[in-house]
């Protein structure tokens, strides 16, 4: 049966009439369908641009399809209805259409340098083996590869590149020769300044930032997610390396408190910004409501972060918003949340691939 919800579409905020045919949206009247909401402001599915389904909660890869779904879940019943997964060590290709699961948008396994990543989550290689390691991830995955540009050196005492640049640049050359974007973790000023220059597509975290490659970033369309709930956990991870590497330590709770003052500069550079939450691991699911009130904090208008949420990175990923033809997964708050964006936090109504989920 068609589906009918009535009420104040975001971005522009006109009250109208959407007709849900199956999972498809349309603005012709269609007769006798079932009105399931009258009224509130009605947004366009949300997104968590950074999550691991294939990651459990203490960095250790899911066991199985089930506990992918039921993280995903958690997302889904707090308005996130499309998720990019940044990196799996656990493949759950079945679940990229399956009713009831957001939209998925996948990378294969992290792409990471030997030692330098978190143990048994990502593909360990040396700097010969990376391109056609991102080559054989790049299938793994629908349409992302995941690099890891920097990470702790324990030689150095500190964050430092994975590789040489000519090998994470051939790394993204891989990734695109392949057919997919390239996103790249990485902390570090040095790291984050290799990848832009070697044309990643996105910066995730992104730390290490200068005003000048931020600039760089919006010349060239480089997106950003930035990750903020992850970035206060540094203080944590700087306590646990304190005593062996204290210039590591030091370096990770500088990056921490300058990181608002990055992100706000990126926005009003013109960078790309997209709202992810680094769920799966040392993050919680269902925290994008949170993730988006810290980038409101920093400075960024909840207009802006409602789009960096939603329709913006939506379109990113290629999951139409609520146009003609666009795809059925919205969400209806009872308050208009570019007047307060703690209404996010209080979804009324959940539209999933045109069914109800609440």
């Amino acid at each position: 049966m068609a589906l009918h919800v009535r009420g104040a579409v975001l971005p522009d905020g006109e009250v109208r009439d959407l007709w849900l045919v199956g999972d498809r949206v349309t603005f012709e009247p269609v007769a006798e369908a079932e009105t399931i909401s009258d009224g509130g402001w009605i947004v366009p599915g949300l997104v968590d641009a950074h999550c691991h389904l294939g990651i459990a909660y203490g960095a250790k890869p899911i066991s199985g399809l089930d506990q992918a779904r039921e993280l995903a879940a958690i997302d889904r019943d707090a308005g996130v209805l499309a998720l990019r997964d940044a990196g799996s060590p656990y493949p759950y290709p079945e679940l990229d259409d399956e009713p009831g699961v957001p939209r998925l948008a996948r990378a294969g396994r992290h792409v990471a340098a030997p030692r330098r990543y978190l143990r048994d989550i990502g593909v360990e290689v040396a700097a010969e083996e990376v391109a056609a390691a991102v080559t054989a991830q790049a299938k793994a995955g629908t349409g992302w590869v995941k690099l890891v540009g920097d990470w702790i050196d324990r030689e150095v005492g500190d964050l430092a590149p994975s590789w040489d640049a000519a090998t994470m640049a051939a790394a993204v050359e891989a990734a695109h020769a392949a057919g997919a974007r390239a996103a790249v973790h990485t902390f570090s000023e040095e790291g984050v300044e290799i990848m832009v220059r070697a044309g990643v597509d996105s910066v995730e975290h992104g730390t290490g930032l200068s005003l000048e490659l931020i600039d760089e970033m919006a010349r060239r369309g480089t997106a950003l997610v930035p990750t903020m709930i992850n970035i206060r956990t540094f203080g944590k991870i700087a306590d646990q390396a304190r005593e062996k590497f204290a210039g590591y330590a030091d370096h990770m709770i500088a990056l921490r408190d300058n990181f608002p003052e990055v992100v706000l500069a990126a926005h009003e550079a013109g960078v790309p910004i997209y709202v992810g939450t680094d769920a799966g691991g040392g993050i919680r699911h269902g925290l994008a409501a949170e993730e988006m009130l810290y980038l409101h904090e920093a400075g960024i208008p909840a207009a802006d972060v409602l789009a960096a949420a939603s329709w913006r990175a939506r379109e990113w990923l290629g999951f139409p918003g609520l146009v003609e033809g666009g795809l059925a997964d919205l969400v209806v708050y009872d308050a208009d949340p570019r007047a307060d964006l703690r209404v996010v936090k209080a979804p009324r109504r959940i539209v999933l691939r045109g069914a109800v989920i609440r």
